[in-house]
């Protein structure tokens, strides 16, 4: 036989055999990774309670979030910083996530207060704390880096207990910062919608783990374990389950999605449970964030305002972004009653929407001290020539 009639048939039976063998191809669909994340461990108990030990709360809503994951999704690989009651550091559990590639990291805790009134289940991904309140949690959170040996060397003189510390992430850029907050907002919809929990919102703040971890990451607070009630529900089989549900349901959402966007094919095995809570839960219309981050390439959208007026071209302008939206608010809106030069660009499939324009920082800065009460997580962001420019960058633009 000819050589060229050798590679003929090779070439036929090679394309018969992917033919009748459809699941196969050049690029196969690679396995989603998830990395579940239960807090503290051993020696670290975390937030202590009346009956019950936040570490032992976070390790049983991870492994039944896993449990449903693996039973449920096939192609999607489960992978656990813990299994057990074992202490594992921070930069070891961000490690964990590294180096299995994952495609998200879900760290899981259990929230505390000296107020005992307070109540009800948040969400955060990485960002600059920019309420006391966001602050507190993060500190709590990397302050178990105190247990380790020698961690002044090893988390480079980062100091959870210092404020100074926390400047460092008001200069990061994260760029999986919008997968994040959409997955957060999927976790509290599900809380509010699905498990009845009292919805404290999508926050920032700067945590260490989520820091390091190189994916979309979030760290969420279940509960209050210091609120008595609270802590009865989180420490009980049914409220467990309730909250484990409600993690599932968002990650099979935000899975969609993420598979939507690479062309894959949506996966048929979920259970009809899923489907059904699903349905039920409805969407949460304005997520306020306190995202101080910055991407270069994002093109500010129509200004329907016309709230840049008269501003010259290669002038920095700064403005107040007050909160961010998964839909396009109408001009009537009543969370945009009372606003003055409102306007909102793009960003990552967001709204993002702010008020006031001006090349001047301090008007912009009174601005936000102003709608402090109504708008506390605000923050200015700088846009030059229609794109978006680090805060600090426009302000030297502007001193010389």
């Amino acid at each position: 036989m000819e050589l060229k009639s050798l590679f003929k048939y090779i070439f036929i039976f090679f394309w018969i055999f992917i033919f009748v063998n459809p699941q196969l191809s050049f690029s196969q669909k690679k396995n989603f990774v998830v990395v579940l994340d239960a807090g503290h461990g051993g020696n670290d108990p975390g937030a202590v309670g009346r009956i019950s030990k936040e570490k032992d709360i976070t390790l049983s809503v991870a492994r039944m979030v896993g449990d449903l994951i693996s039973k449920n999704l096939n192609d999607v690989k489960v992978v656990y910083t813990r299994k057990t009651d074992v202490f594992i550091p921070l930069e070891q559990r961000a490690a964990i996530a590294n180096d299995n590639h994952a495609d998200l990291f879900i760290s899981i805790h259990v929230n505390a207060a000296k107020s005992k009134t307070a109540y009800g289940a948040e969400t955060y991904t990485l960002g600059l704390a920019k309420t006391k309140a966001n602050l507190d949690v993060a500190m709590t959170e990397n302050s178990v880096i105190l247990l380790e040996d020698d961690y002044q060397t090893k988390y480079k003189g980062f100091d959870p207990s210092s404020v100074d510390s926390y400047i460092m992430f008001e200069f990061m850029m994260d760029k999986y910062l919008d997968n994040s907050i959409a997955f957060a907002t999927n976790v509290q919809d599900q809380f509010v919608g699905y498990a009845k929990r009292s919805d404290r919102g999508v926050r920032q703040a700067g945590f260490w783990v989520l820091h390091r971890s190189a994916c979309p990451s979030v760290l969420i607070e279940l509960g209050f374990i210091s609120h008595y009630n609270e802590e009865l529900y989180l420490a009980s089989t049914s409220g467990q389950r309730e909250l484990s549900q409600s993690i599932y349901n968002a990650f099979v959402k935000y899975k969609k999605n993420h598979d939507k966007k690479l062309g894959y094919n949506q996966s048929s095995n979920q259970t009809d449970t899923e489907t059904t809570s699903q349905m039920a839960v409805p969407q949460t219309q304005v997520t306020i964030v306190d995202n101080p981050q910055v991407n270069n390439d994002t093109n500010i959208a129509e200004n329907e305002n016309n709230s840049l007026g008269n501003t010259k071209v290669n002038q920095p302008v700064f403005k107040l972004q007050i909160f961010v939206s998964s839909n396009k608010l109408k001009s009537n809106d009543s969370q945009l009653k009372g606003l003055k030069d409102v306007d909102f660009y793009q960003e990552g499939g967001w709204y993002k929407y702010t008020v006031g324009a001006d090349t001047d920082y301090d008007k912009v800065n009174q601005t936000r001290l102003d709608l402090k009460k109504r708008f506390p997580d605000a923050f200015i962001i700088a846009f030059l020539n229609d794109k978006k420019i680090p805060v600090k960058d426009a302000q030297n633009m502007v001193k010389k």
